[in-house]
């Protein structure tokens, strides 16, 4: 083959962004934080692959479409001051810390990096105490 015969530029491991901002977005999320299963903007269902914590506090969960393979992102916010002080109020009362936006069923931060991230989400809510 010759070079340079490939005509498209290589395809980000990082999936197409899904909701760009707005209500489809903030729907994507609730859906999420609930732990509905999300519908694919192809048709089917999309599975989750993994989830990313980000430098600026934020997280990425990247998914996977079941019908068409393709893979999709949801950007997830960074954590907001209510919600860091909530955590910190179950630091101070002894408590091991859950995740302010996974109500039902509640899920723990973990210390990651000297840090407690939520796993299911990628958001960083602080330093352990």
């Amino acid at each position: 083959m010759a070079p340079g015969w490939h005509t498209q530029a290589p395809v980000p491991s990082d999936g197409i962004p899904l909701g760009k901002g707005g209500k489809a977005s903030k729907e994507l999320l609730r859906q999420y934080y609930a732990g509905n299963r999300l519908p694919s903007p192809m048709g089917g269902f999309l599975e989750l692959l993994r989830v990313r914590p980000e430098d600026d506090g934020s997280g990425v969960a990247l998914f996977e479409c079941s019908a068409s393979s393709l893979r999709f992102s949801l950007a997830v916010p960074k954590a907001t001051r209510a919600e860091r002080q909530k955590v910190k109020e179950q630091q101070q009362a002894g408590d091991d810390p859950d995740c302010p936006r996974h109500v039902d069923p509640p899920r723990r931060l973990q210390r990651i990096g000297g840090y407690l991230i939520c796993t299911a989400c990628g958001v960083r809510y602080g330093r352990p105490a």
